[in-house]
């Protein structure tokens, strides 16, 4: 959905200010909820004042997606199946994604749990094929598993990650690209926060996901969003894209005439080498304390937390919304009106 549901706004017009927003406040693509052929063909105007578009222009250039969730098990519901043919009919990208939570919407097994996200999965993209032949779409993988003991979601669990890892075959198979999540069932900001997040991240490259729906900021299985968690996780994705760039092995970055320089026994802080590089030769964690005890407990002992909050703070006091044609932003608010 939105990156957060603004509860204090009624519920029937409620995505009219928040679409409005997501075109005023970011550059980015953004999602549209498919819930009734009314609150689509809202997002397909708003998307289409916002970019400049004719509805013509609109079909042949996607320019924002909606998640379609199985209700699970093996069901579509009516208003998310009227937000395909809304979507799908006008060459917007639908992504497809049962919800299906081993134990209680789906088997209790991993592979019977994923037996079932695919026969869900193919239904609803050849759904989308009927409605226009070669529509975008995108085969979504969202299986996980639930606490036995209570009945509650887990994500971030050795299951989860299998699943991931299989929808992604399973999408390469189908030749569609294929989305997954970056997910943690966690209530605050701490370790299980962190190694759940970082367990779904590894689950992603490995299954080699396309595009990554709740990246930065999820908690409590999706039920709540979080400043500090949201800086955490894009230090994670982005310490997972750096990992992902191959070694440069040039001749420069082999580094053979400073090691002739240095010679055995030395030191490499002050060669030419060294000094050209070292700026950006590391990529620089946005949270890590790498201080000593000491100089760390003299700056006041400050936590993950405390660095994370400091973060989103400063990012937000400095933040500079999008060039926007004051046009387009009055014929957004005469049709949020």
């Amino acid at each position: 959905g939105y990156p957060v549901e603004p509860t204090d706004l009624h519920a029937s017009v409620r995505h009219l200010d928040c679409l409005s927003d997501l075109v005023k406040l970011t550059d980015k693509p953004f999602h549209a909820y498919s819930l009734g052929k009314e609150r689509n063909l809202d997002a397909l105007e708003i998307v289409r004042i916002g970019r400049g578009l004719t509805a013509e222009q609109l079909e042949v250039e996607p320019s924002l997606f909606t998640i379609i969730n199985a209700s699970s098990p093996l069901r579509y519901d009516a208003p998310m199946l009227q937000g395909i043919i809304e979507m799908s009919a006008r060459n917007q990208v639908v992504v497809i994604t049962p919800f299906t939570l081993a134990g209680a919407m789906a088997p209790v097994t991993v592979a019977g749990a994923l037996v079932q996200q695919n026969a869900e999965a193919l239904a609803g993209i050849a759904f989308t094929q009927l409605v226009r032949p070669g529509a975008p779409v995108v085969y979504g993988g969202f299986t996980s598993n639930v606490d036995m003991k209570s009945g509650a979601p887990a994500f971030g669990t050795p299951e989860y990650m299998k699943a991931v890892m299989a929808g992604g075959q399973l999408a390469r198979r189908y030749g569609v690209p294929y989305r997954t999540s970056n997910t943690c069932a966690a209530n605050t900001l701490d370790a299980q926060s962190a190694y759940e997040s970082m367990m779904s991240l590894w689950a992603v490259v490995q299954g080699g996901g396309n595009f990554i729906m709740h990246a930065a900021g999820w908690m409590e299985g999706g039920l709540t969003a979080s400043f500090e968690k949201f800086v955490m996780d894009v230090d994670m994705l982005q310490m997972v894209a750096e990992f992902l760039a191959p070694i440069d092995t040039s001749p420069e970055a082999l580094a053979m005439d400073a090691i002739a320089e240095v010679g055995p026994g030395g030191h490499y802080f002050g060669t030419a080498h060294t000094l050209s590089r070292y700026e950006t030769a590391f990529y620089s964690p946005i949270l890590s304390d790498w201080r000593n005890f000491e100089s760390w407990s003299l700056a006041g002992q400050p936590t993950t937390y405390d660095h994370a909050n400091r973060v989103w703070k400063e990012t937000l006091a400095n933040y500079e919304a999008p060039a926007l044609d004051e046009a387009i932003s009055e014929e957004l608010d005469a049709f949020v009106a």
